[in-house]
């Protein structure tokens, strides 16, 4: 039996487009302050949801039953499909325009070099593991009788990849925090 839920919904198209449109009206006002409070926000939120991904969920669908984790798995992926590649896309962009504006963007400083490393270890991992499997997951559910041990082993794989996230992203914080000093 194919699960019903709905993946495109009217809450997930807001979780995708309101960090988006942060990033917009920061850049259009060219406010530094606006720009300064999305980066913080989408990076610290980013770093947020996958250390409780990484520390919490997978412990909890650890305990639980195939079933029970896919039940869970398939609430989850509407809201992170959409979300997460906002958010890691915005926090990135914001970064750069913010380094940018506050003259520090150098390609021969080994901190934005290594940044760059870092958000690219990143988005190799989003847009490249995570993102997929949750279209793969999302292809699963849509089937009339989906496998729903491709279903968790997909899920559980993406919040392993979510919490590994958060070391690079304590890496990246600590880069931020000396390219100010």
């Amino acid at each position: 039996m194919a699960y019903t839920t709905k993946f495109v919904t009217p809450y997930s198209i807001l979780t995708l487009l309101v960090p988006i449109a942060g990033l917009l009206v920061a850049l259009a006002l060219r406010s530094l302050l606006i720009l300064d409070y999305v980066h913080v926000l989408t990076g610290g939120t980013w770093t947020g949801i996958d250390l409780f991904m990484g520390l919490v969920m997978s412990r909890v669908l650890r305990s639980l039953d195939p079933k029970g984790r896919a039940e869970i798995i398939k609430r989850l992926v509407p809201i992170m499909l959409f979300f997460m590649p906002s958010l890691a896309s915005v926090a990135t962009t914001a970064g750069y325009f913010l380094a940018s504006w506050l003259g520090i963007f150098n390609l021969k400083s080994i901190y934005i070099l290594l940044s760059g490393v870092v958000v690219l270890i990143l988005i190799i991992q989003g847009f490249g593991i995570i993102l997929p499997n949750e279209v793969r997951i999302v292809l699963e559910l849509r089937n009339e009788d989906p496998d729903l041990n491709k279903v968790v082993k997909l899920g559980m794989r993406n919040i392993y990849v979510s919490g590994s996230q958060v070391i690079f992203q304590i890496i990246i914080i600590f880069i931020m925090a000396n390219l100010v000093i």
